[in-house]
Protein backbone atom coordinates (compact mmCIF):
# COMPACT_ATOMS: atom_id res chain seq x y z
CA UNK A 1 0.00 0.00 0.00
CA UNK A 2 1.41 3.66 -0.61
CA UNK A 3 0.44 6.89 1.20
CA UNK A 4 1.07 10.34 0.53
CA UNK A 5 1.30 13.08 2.70
CA UNK A 6 -2.69 14.01 2.11
CA UNK A 7 -3.08 10.78 4.18
CA UNK A 8 -4.60 9.74 1.33
CA UNK A 9 -3.95 6.10 1.17
CA UNK A 10 -4.10 3.62 -2.18
CA UNK A 11 -4.92 -0.15 -1.39
CA UNK A 12 -2.87 -3.06 -2.88
CA UNK A 13 -5.24 -5.84 -1.81
CA UNK A 14 -3.46 -8.65 -3.15
CA UNK A 15 -0.70 -7.65 0.28
CA UNK A 16 -3.67 -7.89 2.29
CA UNK A 17 -5.77 -10.43 0.72
CA UNK A 18 -5.43 -13.79 2.94
CA UNK A 19 -5.93 -12.43 6.18
CA UNK A 20 -8.98 -10.15 5.01
CA UNK A 21 -10.31 -13.07 2.81
CA UNK A 22 -10.65 -14.71 5.94
CA UNK A 23 -12.29 -12.45 7.78
CA UNK A 24 -14.71 -11.58 5.22
CA UNK A 25 -15.84 -15.71 4.95
CA UNK A 26 -16.50 -15.75 8.64
CA UNK A 27 -18.91 -12.85 8.79
CA UNK A 28 -20.30 -14.26 5.92
CA UNK A 29 -20.83 -17.51 7.32
CA UNK A 30 -22.28 -15.59 10.75
CA UNK A 31 -24.58 -14.00 8.86
CA UNK A 32 -25.38 -17.17 6.63
CA UNK A 33 -26.57 -18.86 9.58
CA UNK A 34 -29.21 -16.90 10.45
CA UNK A 35 -31.15 -18.31 7.12
CA UNK A 36 -29.51 -22.11 6.25
CA UNK A 37 -32.16 -24.46 7.73
CA UNK A 38 -30.79 -26.72 10.08
CA UNK A 39 -31.14 -29.51 7.90
CA UNK A 40 -28.47 -27.66 5.67
CA UNK A 41 -26.15 -26.57 8.28
CA UNK A 42 -23.26 -28.59 7.04
CA UNK A 43 -22.55 -26.00 3.99
CA UNK A 44 -21.21 -23.59 6.25
CA UNK A 45 -18.60 -26.14 6.46
CA UNK A 46 -17.94 -26.54 2.85
CA UNK A 47 -17.99 -22.49 2.68
CA UNK A 48 -15.64 -22.32 5.13
CA UNK A 49 -13.32 -24.73 4.02
CA UNK A 50 -13.68 -23.15 0.40
CA UNK A 51 -12.72 -19.92 2.23
CA UNK A 52 -9.29 -21.00 3.59
CA UNK A 53 -8.54 -22.92 0.11
CA UNK A 54 -8.78 -19.59 -1.36
CA UNK A 55 -6.97 -17.72 1.17
CA UNK A 56 -4.06 -20.08 0.39
CA UNK A 57 -4.01 -19.75 -2.89
CA UNK A 58 -4.13 -15.93 -2.88
CA UNK A 59 -0.49 -16.46 -0.82
CA UNK A 60 0.61 -17.53 -4.27
CA UNK A 61 0.61 -14.24 -6.38
CA UNK A 62 2.89 -12.48 -2.98
CA UNK A 63 6.51 -13.47 -4.25
CA UNK A 64 8.83 -14.70 -1.96
CA UNK A 65 11.42 -11.89 -2.74
CA UNK A 66 8.80 -9.13 -3.27
CA UNK A 67 8.01 -7.36 -0.49
CA UNK A 68 4.87 -5.24 -0.17
CA UNK A 69 4.12 -3.28 2.76
CA UNK A 70 1.57 -0.88 4.53
CA UNK A 71 2.44 2.10 6.03
CA UNK A 72 0.60 4.18 8.71
CA UNK A 73 3.11 7.40 7.88
CA UNK A 74 2.21 9.82 5.97
CA UNK A 75 4.61 9.92 2.47
CA UNK A 76 5.80 6.64 2.83
CA UNK A 77 6.23 5.58 -0.32
CA UNK A 78 6.53 1.73 -0.61
CA UNK A 79 5.37 0.08 -3.46
CA UNK A 80 7.57 -1.67 -6.05
CA UNK A 81 10.61 -1.50 -3.05
CA UNK A 82 11.49 -2.40 0.22
CA UNK A 83 9.90 0.77 3.10
CA UNK A 84 9.81 -0.83 6.26
CA UNK A 85 10.61 1.92 8.80
CA UNK A 86 6.93 2.80 10.45
CA UNK A 87 5.45 0.47 9.01
CA UNK A 88 2.32 -1.55 10.71
CA UNK A 89 1.74 -4.14 8.10
CA UNK A 90 4.79 -5.99 5.92
CA UNK A 91 4.32 -9.18 3.63
CA UNK A 92 8.18 -10.17 3.22
CA UNK A 93 9.39 -14.05 3.01
CA UNK A 94 8.45 -14.39 6.91
CA UNK A 95 5.22 -13.56 6.44
CA UNK A 96 4.24 -15.27 3.75
CA UNK A 97 5.90 -18.66 5.17
CA UNK A 98 4.21 -18.63 8.40
CA UNK A 99 0.89 -17.54 6.56
CA UNK A 100 1.16 -20.38 4.85
CA UNK A 101 1.73 -22.24 8.10
CA UNK A 102 -1.09 -20.95 9.96
CA UNK A 103 -3.91 -20.96 7.13
CA UNK A 104 -2.88 -24.65 6.13
CA UNK A 105 -3.26 -25.79 9.63
CA UNK A 106 -6.48 -24.50 10.06
CA UNK A 107 -7.72 -25.90 6.59
CA UNK A 108 -6.80 -29.35 7.89
CA UNK A 109 -8.59 -28.54 11.00
CA UNK A 110 -11.47 -27.70 9.46
CA UNK A 111 -11.29 -30.90 7.06
CA UNK A 112 -11.13 -32.71 10.83
CA UNK A 113 -14.32 -30.58 11.86
CA UNK A 114 -16.84 -30.89 8.96
CA UNK A 115 -17.91 -34.54 10.51
CA UNK A 116 -17.84 -32.76 14.48
CA UNK A 117 -20.02 -30.00 13.25
CA UNK A 118 -22.96 -31.98 11.89
CA UNK A 119 -22.81 -34.57 15.01
CA UNK A 120 -21.98 -32.68 18.12
CA UNK A 121 -20.98 -28.80 17.87
CA UNK A 122 -23.67 -25.36 16.63
CA UNK A 123 -22.31 -25.17 13.10
CA UNK A 124 -22.55 -21.74 12.35
CA UNK A 125 -20.88 -20.50 15.95
CA UNK A 126 -18.20 -23.10 14.95
CA UNK A 127 -17.31 -21.95 11.91
CA UNK A 128 -17.61 -18.05 12.52
CA UNK A 129 -15.23 -18.74 15.51
CA UNK A 130 -12.75 -20.71 13.96
CA UNK A 131 -12.23 -18.57 10.72
CA UNK A 132 -12.12 -15.45 12.91
CA UNK A 133 -9.39 -16.78 14.84
CA UNK A 134 -7.52 -18.02 11.80
CA UNK A 135 -7.75 -14.76 10.55
CA UNK A 136 -6.10 -13.37 13.37
CA UNK A 137 -3.16 -15.63 13.53
CA UNK A 138 -2.88 -15.02 9.46
CA UNK A 139 -2.74 -11.40 10.41
CA UNK A 140 0.05 -11.18 13.46
CA UNK A 141 2.95 -12.35 11.11
CA UNK A 142 2.31 -8.99 9.19
CA UNK A 143 2.37 -6.90 12.23
CA UNK A 144 5.30 -4.84 12.54
CA UNK A 145 4.05 -2.50 15.38
CA UNK A 146 3.45 -3.93 19.16
CA UNK A 147 -0.19 -2.64 18.73
CA UNK A 148 -1.07 -3.92 15.73
CA UNK A 149 0.64 -7.19 17.31
CA UNK A 150 -1.25 -7.00 20.47
CA UNK A 151 -4.58 -7.08 18.51
CA UNK A 152 -4.07 -9.96 16.13
CA UNK A 153 -2.59 -11.92 19.01
CA UNK A 154 -6.28 -11.08 20.90
CA UNK A 155 -8.45 -11.46 17.59
CA UNK A 156 -6.65 -15.53 17.35
CA UNK A 157 -7.19 -15.76 20.81
CA UNK A 158 -10.42 -14.64 22.08
CA UNK A 159 -12.74 -16.97 19.23
CA UNK A 160 -10.19 -19.84 20.70
CA UNK A 161 -11.70 -19.80 24.37
CA UNK A 162 -15.12 -20.24 22.91
CA UNK A 163 -13.86 -22.73 20.58
CA UNK A 164 -12.78 -25.02 23.14
CA UNK A 165 -15.68 -24.57 25.48
CA UNK A 166 -18.36 -24.83 22.25
CA UNK A 167 -19.43 -28.37 23.70
CA UNK A 168 -22.45 -27.67 25.58
CA UNK A 169 -23.44 -29.66 28.67
CA UNK A 170 -19.93 -31.23 28.82
CA UNK A 171 -18.11 -29.72 31.79
CA UNK A 172 -14.77 -30.81 30.84
CA UNK A 173 -15.13 -28.50 28.13
CA UNK A 174 -16.24 -25.74 30.30
CA UNK A 175 -13.82 -26.37 32.86
CA UNK A 176 -10.89 -26.10 30.04
CA UNK A 177 -12.30 -23.01 28.16
CA UNK A 178 -12.20 -21.57 31.50
CA UNK A 179 -8.68 -22.62 32.77
CA UNK A 180 -7.01 -21.17 29.29
CA UNK A 181 -9.25 -17.89 29.69
CA UNK A 182 -8.13 -16.76 33.01
CA UNK A 183 -4.38 -18.09 32.30
CA UNK A 184 -4.23 -16.19 29.09
CA UNK A 185 -6.18 -12.87 30.51
CA UNK A 186 -3.41 -12.82 32.80
CA UNK A 187 -0.84 -12.99 30.43
CA UNK A 188 -2.34 -10.61 27.90
CA UNK A 189 -2.48 -8.10 30.72
CA UNK A 190 1.32 -9.16 31.79
CA UNK A 191 2.38 -8.30 28.14
CA UNK A 192 0.22 -5.12 27.85
CA UNK A 193 2.55 -3.40 31.01
CA UNK A 194 5.66 -4.61 29.45
CA UNK A 195 4.68 -2.81 26.01
CA UNK A 196 3.69 0.31 27.80
CA UNK A 197 7.35 0.03 30.07
CA UNK A 198 8.46 -0.14 26.18
CA UNK A 199 6.42 2.44 24.99
CA UNK A 200 7.43 5.35 27.53
CA UNK A 201 11.25 4.59 27.27
CA UNK A 202 11.06 5.01 23.13
CA UNK A 203 8.08 6.96 22.69
CA UNK A 204 7.12 4.48 19.83
CA UNK A 205 5.40 1.27 18.95
CA UNK A 206 6.89 0.18 15.79
CA UNK A 207 9.25 -2.67 16.02
CA UNK A 208 11.80 -1.30 13.64
CA UNK A 209 11.64 2.20 15.22
CA UNK A 210 11.59 0.70 19.13
CA UNK A 211 15.41 -1.31 17.81
CA UNK A 212 16.57 1.60 16.57
CA UNK A 213 15.87 4.09 19.77
CA UNK A 214 16.61 1.40 22.20
CA UNK A 215 20.51 2.00 22.10
CA UNK A 216 20.10 6.05 22.72
CA UNK A 217 17.65 5.49 25.98
CA UNK A 218 19.02 7.16 28.79
CA UNK A 219 20.55 5.14 31.52
CA UNK A 220 18.13 5.69 34.63
CA UNK A 221 15.38 4.30 31.80
CA UNK A 222 17.31 0.92 30.85
CA UNK A 223 15.94 -0.84 33.90
CA UNK A 224 12.29 0.58 33.07
CA UNK A 225 13.13 -0.95 29.25
CA UNK A 226 14.62 -4.36 30.49
CA UNK A 227 11.44 -5.06 32.22
CA UNK A 228 9.25 -4.08 29.66
CA UNK A 229 11.51 -7.05 27.62
CA UNK A 230 10.70 -8.96 29.88
CA UNK A 231 6.98 -8.71 30.49
CA UNK A 232 6.45 -8.32 26.79
CA UNK A 233 7.92 -11.95 26.36
CA UNK A 234 5.36 -13.46 28.86
CA UNK A 235 1.74 -13.64 26.78
CA UNK A 236 4.12 -15.07 23.61
CA UNK A 237 5.92 -17.56 26.28
CA UNK A 238 2.36 -18.56 27.46
CA UNK A 239 0.71 -18.99 23.64
CA UNK A 240 3.76 -21.70 22.99
CA UNK A 241 3.16 -23.55 26.31
CA UNK A 242 6.51 -23.12 27.59
CA UNK A 243 7.66 -23.69 31.27
CA UNK A 244 5.96 -22.29 33.76
CA UNK A 245 3.38 -20.89 31.77
CA UNK A 246 1.98 -24.51 30.16
CA UNK A 247 -0.24 -25.77 33.09
CA UNK A 248 -3.34 -24.77 30.87
CA UNK A 249 -1.97 -27.45 27.92
CA UNK A 250 -3.69 -31.05 28.83
CA UNK A 251 -6.79 -29.92 30.46
CA UNK A 252 -7.43 -27.59 27.77
CA UNK A 253 -6.59 -30.32 24.89
CA UNK A 254 -8.15 -32.89 26.90
CA UNK A 255 -11.41 -30.87 27.29
CA UNK A 256 -11.71 -29.23 23.80
CA UNK A 257 -13.27 -31.12 20.62
CA UNK A 258 -10.78 -32.83 19.23
CA UNK A 259 -10.20 -30.64 15.96
CA UNK A 260 -9.75 -27.72 18.18
CA UNK A 261 -7.16 -29.26 20.17
CA UNK A 262 -5.41 -30.10 17.14
CA UNK A 263 -6.12 -26.26 15.65
CA UNK A 264 -4.40 -25.32 19.14
CA UNK A 265 -1.16 -27.39 19.04
CA UNK A 266 -0.25 -25.89 15.80
CA UNK A 267 -2.13 -23.12 15.20
CA UNK A 268 -2.18 -21.14 18.54
CA UNK A 269 1.77 -22.48 18.82
CA UNK A 270 2.72 -20.42 15.51
CA UNK A 271 0.66 -17.77 16.70
CA UNK A 272 3.11 -17.54 19.73
CA UNK A 273 6.87 -18.33 17.88
CA UNK A 274 5.62 -16.06 15.85
CA UNK A 275 5.11 -12.58 18.18
CA UNK A 276 7.98 -14.65 19.96
CA UNK A 277 10.48 -13.86 16.95
CA UNK A 278 9.21 -10.32 16.03
CA UNK A 279 9.49 -8.82 19.66
CA UNK A 280 12.96 -10.37 20.21
CA UNK A 281 15.09 -10.26 16.63
CA UNK A 282 13.17 -7.38 14.89
CA UNK A 283 12.22 -5.07 18.06
CA UNK A 284 14.79 -5.92 20.54
CA UNK A 285 18.07 -7.08 19.33
CA UNK A 286 19.95 -4.77 21.65
CA UNK A 287 18.54 -6.29 24.80
CA UNK A 288 19.53 -10.26 23.52
CA UNK A 289 21.42 -10.40 26.66
CA UNK A 290 18.07 -10.36 28.56
CA UNK A 291 16.23 -12.34 26.45
CA UNK A 292 18.59 -14.36 25.29
CA UNK A 293 19.58 -16.49 27.90
CA UNK A 294 16.11 -16.00 29.51
CA UNK A 295 14.33 -18.11 26.34
CA UNK A 296 17.87 -20.63 26.05
CA UNK A 297 16.74 -21.73 29.80
CA UNK A 298 12.86 -21.78 28.94
CA UNK A 299 13.86 -23.96 26.05
CA UNK A 300 15.94 -26.43 28.50
CA UNK A 301 13.09 -26.38 30.67
CA UNK A 302 9.93 -26.75 28.72
CA UNK A 303 11.58 -29.70 26.70
CA UNK A 304 12.38 -31.64 29.80
CA UNK A 305 8.71 -30.98 31.37
CA UNK A 306 6.79 -31.38 28.35
CA UNK A 307 9.21 -35.25 28.19
CA UNK A 308 9.12 -36.40 31.03
CA UNK A 309 5.24 -35.81 31.43
CA UNK A 310 4.71 -37.29 28.38
CA UNK A 311 6.80 -40.50 29.15
CA UNK A 312 4.63 -40.54 32.56
CA UNK A 313 1.35 -41.13 30.21
CA UNK A 314 1.40 -44.99 30.71
CA UNK A 315 -0.63 -47.07 27.99
CA UNK A 316 -1.17 -49.60 30.86
CA UNK A 317 -2.84 -47.58 32.91
CA UNK A 318 -5.47 -46.40 30.37
CA UNK A 319 -4.09 -42.75 29.93
CA UNK A 320 -5.15 -40.32 27.26
CA UNK A 321 -3.83 -39.92 23.98
CA UNK A 322 -5.04 -36.28 23.46
CA UNK A 323 -2.89 -35.74 26.95
CA UNK A 324 0.35 -37.50 25.60
CA UNK A 325 0.29 -35.28 21.95
CA UNK A 326 -0.57 -32.17 24.95
CA UNK A 327 2.45 -32.84 26.43
CA UNK A 328 4.31 -33.58 23.50
CA UNK A 329 3.61 -30.69 22.04
CA UNK A 330 5.13 -28.85 24.97
CA UNK A 331 8.31 -30.75 24.45
CA UNK A 332 8.53 -29.57 20.59
CA UNK A 333 7.59 -25.85 22.21
CA UNK A 334 11.04 -26.38 23.70
CA UNK A 335 12.48 -27.39 20.74
CA UNK A 336 11.45 -25.01 18.43
CA UNK A 337 12.87 -22.21 21.31
CA UNK A 338 16.37 -23.22 20.70
CA UNK A 339 16.90 -21.24 17.59
CA UNK A 340 15.02 -18.51 19.02
CA UNK A 341 17.68 -18.05 22.30
CA UNK A 342 20.54 -18.95 19.62
CA UNK A 343 20.19 -15.67 17.61
CA UNK A 344 20.93 -13.73 20.58
CA UNK A 345 24.76 -14.94 20.47
CA UNK A 346 25.04 -15.39 16.69
CA UNK A 347 22.61 -13.37 14.28
CA UNK A 348 18.96 -13.31 13.47
CA UNK A 349 19.02 -15.98 10.70
CA UNK A 350 18.80 -18.85 13.41
CA UNK A 351 15.22 -17.84 13.61
CA UNK A 352 14.99 -19.69 9.92
CA UNK A 353 15.43 -22.81 12.20
CA UNK A 354 12.68 -22.50 14.13
CA UNK A 355 10.58 -21.84 11.12
CA UNK A 356 11.57 -25.41 9.28
CA UNK A 357 11.41 -27.30 12.02
CA UNK A 358 7.53 -25.52 12.78
CA UNK A 359 6.92 -26.54 9.23
CA UNK A 360 7.52 -30.20 9.80
CA UNK A 361 5.74 -30.44 13.05
CA UNK A 362 2.82 -28.91 11.60
CA UNK A 363 2.28 -31.53 9.56
CA UNK A 364 2.98 -34.53 11.57
CA UNK A 365 1.59 -33.19 14.66
CA UNK A 366 -2.35 -32.34 12.42
CA UNK A 367 -1.60 -35.67 10.58
CA UNK A 368 -1.60 -37.95 14.68
CA UNK A 369 -4.69 -35.99 15.92
CA UNK A 370 -6.11 -36.77 12.81
CA UNK A 371 -5.91 -40.96 13.39
CA UNK A 372 -6.40 -39.88 16.91
CA UNK A 373 -9.89 -38.38 16.07
CA UNK A 374 -10.66 -41.49 13.66
CA UNK A 375 -10.38 -43.69 15.82
CA UNK A 376 -12.38 -41.90 18.93
CA UNK A 377 -15.33 -42.05 16.38
CA UNK A 378 -15.25 -46.04 17.95
CA UNK A 379 -13.18 -45.37 21.03
CA UNK A 380 -14.87 -42.28 22.42
CA UNK A 381 -12.30 -42.53 25.39
CA UNK A 382 -9.25 -41.76 23.04
CA UNK A 383 -6.87 -43.58 25.08
CA UNK A 384 -4.03 -44.76 24.03
CA UNK A 385 -4.86 -48.47 24.36
CA UNK A 386 -7.74 -48.02 22.16
CA UNK A 387 -5.00 -47.57 18.92
CA UNK A 388 -3.72 -51.34 20.37
CA UNK A 389 -3.85 -53.48 17.09
CA UNK A 390 -4.89 -50.50 14.58
CA UNK A 391 -2.70 -52.15 12.14
CA UNK A 392 -5.29 -55.37 11.68
CA UNK A 393 -8.36 -53.22 11.25
CA UNK A 394 -6.80 -50.03 9.57
CA UNK A 395 -3.56 -50.84 7.90
CA UNK A 396 -3.65 -47.30 6.24
CA UNK A 397 -4.30 -45.13 9.32
CA UNK A 398 -1.82 -47.35 11.35
CA UNK A 399 0.75 -46.98 9.36
CA UNK A 400 -0.10 -42.92 9.24
CA UNK A 401 0.22 -42.95 12.98
CA UNK A 402 3.50 -44.27 12.90
CA UNK A 403 4.74 -42.60 10.18
CA UNK A 404 3.87 -39.29 12.40
CA UNK A 405 4.80 -40.01 15.63
CA UNK A 406 8.38 -41.29 14.21
CA UNK A 407 8.45 -37.69 12.59
CA UNK A 408 8.27 -36.44 15.81
CA UNK A 409 10.83 -38.70 17.71
CA UNK A 410 13.14 -38.13 14.71
CA UNK A 411 13.57 -41.29 13.22
CA UNK A 412 13.94 -42.61 9.67
CA UNK A 413 11.67 -42.98 7.51
CA UNK A 414 10.84 -39.80 8.61
CA UNK A 415 13.50 -38.14 7.47
CA UNK A 416 12.34 -34.50 7.57
CA UNK A 417 11.64 -35.41 11.21
CA UNK A 418 15.48 -36.08 11.55
CA UNK A 419 16.54 -33.48 9.96
CA UNK A 420 14.55 -30.30 11.40
CA UNK A 421 15.86 -31.90 15.05
CA UNK A 422 19.59 -31.87 13.56
CA UNK A 423 19.03 -28.79 12.26
CA UNK A 424 17.52 -27.28 15.65
CA UNK A 425 20.91 -28.93 17.60
CA UNK A 426 22.97 -27.21 15.13
CA UNK A 427 22.06 -24.10 15.74
CA UNK A 428 22.45 -24.37 19.61
CA UNK A 429 25.79 -25.55 19.18
CA UNK A 430 26.86 -22.94 16.44
CA UNK A 431 25.76 -20.44 18.76
CA UNK A 432 28.06 -21.75 21.28
CA UNK A 433 25.35 -23.12 24.12
CA UNK A 434 26.76 -26.68 24.27
CA UNK A 435 24.94 -27.25 27.17
CA UNK A 436 21.99 -26.85 25.49
CA UNK A 437 22.53 -29.06 22.64
CA UNK A 438 23.72 -31.71 25.19
CA UNK A 439 19.51 -31.00 27.09
CA UNK A 440 18.13 -31.56 23.31
CA UNK A 441 20.03 -34.45 23.28
CA UNK A 442 18.72 -36.45 26.46
CA UNK A 443 15.36 -35.23 25.73
CA UNK A 444 15.48 -36.65 22.49
CA UNK A 445 16.39 -39.59 23.76
CA UNK A 446 13.78 -39.75 26.54
CA UNK A 447 11.26 -38.74 24.01
CA UNK A 448 12.09 -42.03 21.56
CA UNK A 449 10.50 -43.97 24.08
CA UNK A 450 7.11 -42.42 24.51
CA UNK A 451 6.68 -42.38 20.09
CA UNK A 452 7.93 -45.85 20.22
CA UNK A 453 5.74 -46.89 22.83
CA UNK A 454 2.74 -45.90 20.90
CA UNK A 455 4.40 -46.98 17.59
CA UNK A 456 4.55 -50.45 18.74
CA UNK A 457 1.02 -50.60 20.03
CA UNK A 458 -0.32 -49.99 16.54
CA UNK A 459 0.89 -53.48 15.45
CA UNK A 460 0.37 -55.41 18.94
CA UNK A 461 -2.96 -57.57 18.83
CA UNK A 462 -5.34 -55.83 21.76
CA UNK A 463 -5.98 -57.85 24.71
CA UNK A 464 -9.99 -58.44 23.50
CA UNK A 465 -9.35 -59.20 20.12
CA UNK A 466 -12.74 -59.02 18.41
CA UNK A 467 -14.21 -62.89 17.52
CA UNK A 468 -14.41 -61.80 13.56
CA UNK A 469 -11.22 -60.18 12.42
CA UNK A 470 -11.58 -57.59 9.67
CA UNK A 471 -14.75 -56.91 10.94
CA UNK A 472 -14.15 -53.33 13.22
CA UNK A 473 -12.19 -51.29 10.78
CA UNK A 474 -12.78 -47.83 11.25
CA UNK A 475 -14.78 -45.79 9.18
CA UNK A 476 -13.59 -42.47 8.37
CA UNK A 477 -16.10 -39.98 6.97
CA UNK A 478 -14.17 -38.51 3.78
CA UNK A 479 -13.19 -35.32 5.09
CA UNK A 480 -11.10 -37.05 7.81
CA UNK A 481 -9.39 -39.59 5.74
CA UNK A 482 -8.81 -36.39 3.32
CA UNK A 483 -6.86 -34.97 5.99
CA UNK A 484 -4.74 -38.07 7.05
CA UNK A 485 -4.06 -38.36 3.72
CA UNK A 486 -3.12 -34.79 2.86
CA UNK A 487 -0.76 -34.42 6.00
CA UNK A 488 0.84 -37.74 5.49
CA UNK A 489 1.78 -36.92 1.58
CA UNK A 490 3.29 -33.59 3.20
CA UNK A 491 5.64 -35.45 5.49
CA UNK A 492 6.33 -37.53 2.55
CA UNK A 493 7.67 -35.23 0.00
CA UNK A 494 9.44 -32.74 2.98
CA UNK A 495 10.94 -36.24 3.81
CA UNK A 496 11.96 -36.83 0.27
CA UNK A 497 13.03 -33.15 -0.50
CA UNK A 498 13.69 -31.80 3.15
CA UNK A 499 15.73 -28.83 1.78
CA UNK A 500 11.90 -27.34 0.83
CA UNK A 501 11.60 -26.47 4.19
CA UNK A 502 15.25 -26.38 5.44
CA UNK A 503 16.58 -23.78 3.04
CA UNK A 504 14.44 -21.49 5.57
CA UNK A 505 16.95 -22.28 7.94
CA UNK A 506 20.07 -21.21 6.39
CA UNK A 507 18.56 -18.20 4.70
CA UNK A 508 17.33 -14.33 6.55
CA UNK A 509 13.48 -14.37 6.59
CA UNK A 510 13.12 -10.66 7.32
Amino acid sequence: MTADASLVQSVDWATIAPPTLTALVALGVLVADLFVPAARKQLLGWISLAGLAAALLLLLPLRAGDRATFCLTPGAQTAGHVQTTGCSYTADHFTLVVQLLVLGGALVAALLSLPATREKLPAGEYWFLLLSSAAGAALLPAARDLATLVVALEVASLPAFALVGLKRGDRRSGEAALKFFLSSVTATAVTLLGVSFVYAATGTLHLTEIAARLGEVPGPFHTLVQTGVALTLVGFAFKIAAVPFHFWVPDTYSGAPLPVAAYLSVVGKAVGFTGLILVTVVAFPSYADVWGPALAVLAALTMTAGNVAALRQDPTRERSAVRLLAWSSVAQAGYLLVPIGAAAYSSDEQVGATVAYALMYAAVNLGAFAVVALVARTHPGKRITDHAGLYATSPAAALALAFFLLNLAGLPPGIIGLFAKVTVFSSAVDAGLGWLAVVMGVNVVIGLAYYLRWTALLFRTPEHAPEKPGRTAHRAPAPVTLAIALTAAVGAVLSGYPQFVLRYATTSLF
